[in-house]
């Protein structure tokens, strides 16, 4: 029974986090753009935080590894273009287009039409 309970406190490894997860680049150009990916980004274990926010250990190497690839010179479209492929588009909070996003995009449209529609109904002067 106690090893149930226990079982959440352990979904994150004993190892200490990755070396650059939660310490900045020493060229604060090179932060800045770090930063302004790492909040673009969504991280995959939460799900509803940026990698920038969030504390699970995925997200501190997901960080680690944008941190890395900045240093090392790399374009922050490439390094996007990498985590879509290993992780999918769901790891972007700005999906592209297409089948499998498409109620996402569409879904807001369809809503705010039903909204105008109904506001119209209620607003319109009766005819006698």
């Amino acid at each position: 029974m106690l090893l149930l309970l226990a079982s959440p406190a352990s979904a994150d490894s004993r190892l200490p986090p990755a070396a650059l997860a939660y310490t900045q680049l020493p060229d604060p150009a090179q932060e800045a753009s770090a930063k302004a990916l790492m909040e673009t980004l969504r991280c995959v274990v939460c799900q509803g935080q940026s990698i920038a926010d969030s504390d699970a250990e995925m997200a501190g190497d997901m960080r680690a590894l944008v941190r890395q690839r900045i240093q090392a010179g790399e374009a922050p479209s490439e390094i996007r273009n990498w985590l879509v492929q290993r992780y999918g588009d769901y790891v972007s909070y700005d999906p592209p287009l297409g089948w499998s996003t498409a109620p996402l995009w569409l879904t807001p449209l369809l809503l705010l039409g039903l909204g105008l529609l109904l506001a119209r109904r209620a607003f319109a002067k009766p005819r006698h």
